[in-house]
């Protein structure tokens, strides 16, 4: 199965491939998708949306992962991220490529095993799992990642494989 992981975000989308057979994760391919600060917002959308339209086409994911929209104190920023996200979204709808959605403890508990994990014990799982040589740069590139595994950890039940089997037939 190939997962694609996105970390969403209109300055950043963080993404990250990998292929999960067998128990074993290997990365097939990751970066990052970055739009320039002064860009017009509506320009920084068809950025991101032709971009991850590319994404898909060249690596066929079977599944596409995103972390849900959260947030703390900033409701713009939380808006332009929100946005940028229906965008990603909109390029796997329109693709056929079924998408789950995980938490931020969701993911922490997946690579992990604390949902309360920080931020660095998450990046060092990440490569760890993934035999990478080095944590991915930048944040939101291993960030994408550990929602690709968080993916592969969920796509083991029963449960989610009946359900992208019906998304793939709807």
């Amino acid at each position: 199965m190939i997962i694609l992981g996105i970390d969403p975000g209109y300055a950043i989308v963080g993404y990250g491939a990998l292929r999960f057979e067998r128990g074993q994760y290997r990365a097939i391919g990751f970066g990052a998708i970055t739009t320039e600060a002064g860009m017009d917002f509506s320009a920084r959308l068809q950025y991101i949306y032709d971009n991850m339209m590319e994404m898909i086409r060249q690596c066929r994911p079977d599944a596409v992962a995103i972390e849900k929209l959260y947030f703390h104190t900033n409701q713009k920023t939380v808006i332009h991220v929100a946005e940028a996200r229906g965008i990603i979204l909109l390029a796997a709808q329109k693709s056929g490529v079924p998408i789950f959605e995980y938490t931020p403890l969701q993911v922490k508990t997946a690579v992990t095993g604390y949902g309360r994990a920080h931020k660095p014990q998450v990046m060092e799982m990440t490569t760890r799992l993934l035999k990478l040589k080095e944590v991915p740069k930048p944040d939101d590139t291993a960030d994408a990642l550990a929602v690709a595994i968080c993916h592969a950890h969920a796509s083991g039940s029963r449960f989610r494989y009946q359900m992208l089997q019906k998304k793939k037939e709807g």
